[in-house]
This record gives C-alpha cells, sequence and structure tokens, in this order.
C-alpha cells in the first residue's frame, strides 16, 4: 500500500511497520500470554512503600501504549488495558537484541506485551520493572493529540473507539451502563421474572405511538416493521401462561434526535400477571431505588449539580393535578387549554384535530414536566392517549397509567393492562380512524386481538427506558453520551 497519501505521522509510523517486518519482527502475532489485568496489580501492590521491589512477583500485561519518556538510558512508558494504566520502566541494554528492534520501532497507541517484576519507585509511583518487551500491534493512525478526553464531540461520537482510548471517563460510563442492566436483571431474577426475547422484525407494529422504521422482505415479498414496542408480544406471552415475563432489547422509532432521544435505544418492559399499576407503581420505585444503592451506595445521586433522591415512597401527582398547580387553570375548561396551548406552544398546532385528552396532555407536558426534577409517578391519563390500558376504576375518562419522571424527563411508563376484549377492539378501532391525520396512532392488529379473545389474565405492565436512568446515574447530559455507537448523520468529508 502506498504512503503517498499519508501525513508525516501515518508515513512516519508505515516506515517503523516496514522497518519491523524488514528485521523479521511479526508486527501482528496470534496472541500473547496474559497473566494479569492493571487493576489488579495495583489492588495487590499499591501499598508497597517508595523503593520497595518484589522482583517474584512477575507479570504479562498488554494493552495500548500511551506515553514514553526518555531519561538517558532508561525509558518509563504507560501501558493501559481495559481495567486502567500502569507505568513502566525499561533499560533498553537489558533487553535481548529482538526486543530492543521492538522498542526502538515503537510510537504512541502501538498495542505491546510487557513482562516485568512489579517496584514502587522513588517517587511512590507503582510500576512495572520491564524484563521483555514485544509488539502485539503496530498501529498507523495517530491518537488524539488531547489524551484528557476528544473535546470535538463530532469526533467523539462518529469514533467512539478515539474516545474510549483517550477518555477513562468515557469508559467507566459504559462499564457503569453494564452493572445497571445486569442489577436490573438481577432484580427481576429475583423476582421470579423470565427473560424472553421478541421479534425486531414484525409484519406490524405497535405498543407505543412512534413513526416506524420499515424495510422489506425478500423471500416473503412482504413489508416489515422495525420493533417500536415488545408490548403486544409480551402480551401474548402472558396469555399463553407465563405470568412474569420480560425483555431488555432494542427499539426502533423514526423519530427526532435530541439529548434524550435516539432513533435506536434500549428498553425493559415487563409484565406480571395478577398485578395492577398500583403494584406496579411501589415496584419500579423499589427497582429504581435498588439500582441506584447497587450503583451509589446510596439513593442520592447528582445530577448536572442537583441532587435527586430515588428513595421510596416517590411523590404522586395526577395529570389532572398537574395541570391545575402548574398551568393554574381548570384541566376541564376546554376553552382554557386551548388559549393555554396557543400562548405556549413552540410550534403551530392544530387543535381542531385534538381531543380534549390529548389538548390536556400537551398543557400538562408544557406546564409541568419542567418541575418534576424529584422522581414522581406521573398518573391517571386521559382515556384518548391510551388505547391499550384499563378504564380507571374512579373515573371512566381516565385510564389507570403512570408515567415516572426525574430531572423532568420521562422514565418509563406502566398500565393496568386492558384485557377485555370488546374494549380492546373499539379502542384500536378509534386509533385506526385517526390515522388519516395522526401518523402515530396505534393501527388495528387482528392477531393481537385473538390473542387478548383468547384470555389475558389481570395484568401490570410497565417500561424503563434504560438510556434514560443511565444518563442519571452517571450524570451525563446527552443520550448519546452513554451509547457506544449513537445514530449520525453520514458524513462524507469524515474519514
Amino acid at each position: 500500500m502506498s504512503d503517498i497519501h499519508d501525513n508525516p505521522i501515518k508515513a512516519e509510523k508505515r516506515k517503523k511497520l516496514h522497518a519491523m517486518r524488514e528485521k523479521g519482527i511479526n508486527p501482528y502475532p496470534y496472541s500473547f500470554d496474559k497473566t494479569a489485568h492493571i487493576e489488579k496489580i495495583i489492588a495487590d501492590f499499591n501499598n508497597l512503600n517508595a523503593g520497595d521491589k518484589k522482583p517474584e512477583s512477575v507479570f504479562k500485561i498488554a494493552g495500548r501504549l500511551m506515553t514514553v519518556r526518555q531519561m538517558g538510558k532508561a525509558s518509563f512508558f504507560n501501558v493501559q488495558d481495559q481495567s486502567g494504566s500502569l507505568q513502566c520502566y525499561v533499560k533498553v541494554e537489558e533487553l535481548s537484541e529482538q526486543d530492543k528492534s521492538v522498542f526502538d520501532l515503537i510510537d504512541l497507541g502501538d498495542i505491546v506485551g510487557v513482562e516485568g517484576y512489579v517496584f514502587k519507585s522513588q517517587k511512590g509511583e507503582l510500576s512495572l520493572y520491564v524484563k521483555s518487551f514485544q509488539v502485539l500491534t503496530k498501529t498507523l493512525e495517530p491518537l488524539p493529540e488531547k489524551f484528557h478526553g476528544i473535546q470535538d464531540v463530532e469526533i467523539k461520537y462518529r469514533h467512539r473507539h478515539l474516545d474510549l482510548i483517550s477518555d477513562p471517563e468515557s469508559r467507566k460510563v459504559f462499564v457503569i451502563r453494564g452493572r445497571i442492566i445486569k442489577a436490573i436483571k438481577k432484580f427481576l431474577d429475583e423476582r421470579g421474572f423470565m427473560e424472553v426475547e421478541t421479534p425486531t422484525l414484525q409484519p406490524l407494529y405497535g405498543g407505543a405511538a412512534a413513526h416506524p422504521f420499515t424495510t422489506h422482505h425478500r423471500a416473503l415479498d412482504m413489508k416489515l416493521y422495525m420493533k417500536i414496542s415488545p408490548e403486544l408480544y409480551l402480551k401474548r406471552l402472558i396469555v399463553g401462561g407465563f405470568e412474569k415475563v420480560y425483555e431488555i432489547g432494542k427499539n426502533f422509532r423514526n423519530e427526532g434526535i435530541d439529548r434524550s432521544h435516539n432513533p435506536e435505544f434500549t428498553m425493559l418492559e415487563f409484565y406480571e400477571a395478577y398485578t395492577d399499576y398500583n403494584y406496579q407503581m411501589k415496584q419500579f420505585e423499589e427497582l429504581v431505588s435498588t439500582v441506584c444503592k447497587e450503583i451509589h451506595g446510596t439513593t442520592k445521586v447528582i445530577y448536572q449539580e442537583k441532587e435527586i433522591d430515588f428513595a421510596t415512597p416517590w411523590r404522586r401527582l395526577t395529570v389532572m393535578d398537574g395541570i391545575k398547580q402548574y398551568a393554574e387553570i381548570d384541566p376541564q375548561d376546554e376553552k382554557a387549554l386551548d388559549e393555554y396551548l396557543k400562548k405556549n406552544s413552540d410550534k403551530p398546532l392544530k387543535l381542531e384535530n385534538l381531543s380534549k385528552g390529548e389538548k390536556q396532555m400537551k398543557v400538562f407536558e408544557f406546564a409541568a414536566e419542567p418541575h418534576l426534577w424529584q422522581p414522581t409517578m406521573v398518573m391517571d391519563h386521559p382515556v384518548e392517549i391510551s388505547p391499550l390500558t384499563k378504564i380507571h376504576r374512579g373515573n371512566n375518562k381516565l385510564v389507570e397509567r403512570f408515567e415516572p419522571f426525574a430531572a423532568c424527563m420521562e422514565i418509563g411508563n406502566s398500565y393496568s393492562e386492558l384485557n377485555d376484549p370488546e374494549e380492546q377492539r373499539n379502542r384500536l378501532k378509534e386509533q385506526e380512524s385517526k390515522r388519516g391525520h395522526d401518523e402515530e396512532a396505534h393501527p388495528m392488529d387482528e392477531d393481537f386481538l385473538h390473542a387478548i379473545e383468547t384470555g389475558m389474565p389481570p395484568t401490570g405492565g410497565v417500561g424503563l427506558g434504560i438510556e434514560r436512568i443511565v444518563m442519571i446515574l452517571t450524570d451525563r447530559p446527552s443520550i448519546r453520551d452513554i451509547i457506544f455507537f449513537p445514530t449520525m448523520k453520514i458524513n462524507h468529508n469524515v474519514k
């Protein structure tokens, strides 16, 4: 491969690669007998005194070369693996001839294997005294100049590998994300739930008000939709006799992108027979508070410089009370709802196409949601916006639904699930009639209705947005910070 188009740094790295090969050095060996992670070495030996040596404690570590400092005939360099970074000290004349050749041809960013014993430098830094040195991967692309983190968010999100190499805090966020998901599964598993999977490609979408992504299956010659929610399939499993099921998986919604929305995101949904939204309200807050304590040791976290306390019980706020408190209007006065929306909406609304319940929810969104910093269960929504939810036992214009909020964001959703087949059919017919002017209205689904007609027991269903809770528990302002590879517009100028 010609290096005519390489910048000077890349050209020099390629020159060293060729020099290695000319010396009979394989710059891409097949394996390395790594014996320890850096984190474990630090944990076991960090209490050594300055100047202490442990010649009997020999380890082989492997990772990326992050710094090199020459001091006469000796050099210090730092190796970084997944768990951390460790200083290494080498006297080049003590290396074998081949190891000397390798060391002379390495660059920052190369992946190396090192064998040596543990000691503490006179300055008190835990180090590895190098006895042998091997290149494991010769790199051609230079590392970012700033090792304290990439400042250009376009590069950070588009080239996540560079972000992970250069920013330990970014790596830590994704480690915590994994721990959060593990803690959620543990909570549900210990309560007798079974983890399941539902189709990503579906002949009909449903379970949420959202624009779907579409694709075409060539062999079957049929249009398919990417999953916007697993709800209707999980309910089929409840019908089939599984009483506690959950899924943590990807959903896909063909909608806008902002700090809390990405077209591809991870959702937890769980369904439990013989329960309702009152039961699930308590279980949801217990789940989140338990996970928070697992990650932070307390129910209190700092998010964007403000405290949030997930200790139970959380505040309960009905939609109608929220409108009264924050919009200071009567939620049943449709004229007042219209006037409020005209004054406060950031874009024109076709009020004539909105039901009263839809107007109530938009007023709540504008007036109340910006005040819901502490965990709050927003409950008892208008029936018009919840086609899969049971009518409220005390008011037939409402449904038994709650949406948990924290940091002024919705972090979940839950219903007393509708299991009356005739009522369910009527609700879906009503949704179908709206599809001329509302593309997010729920489509008619005869296969799902067949399942409900077969008989679904009383059921409480819950959704939790994994990214939203990870954002809060890792103090990250944007959903893009906690998704490895967020959706990005193609930039043909970025290589």
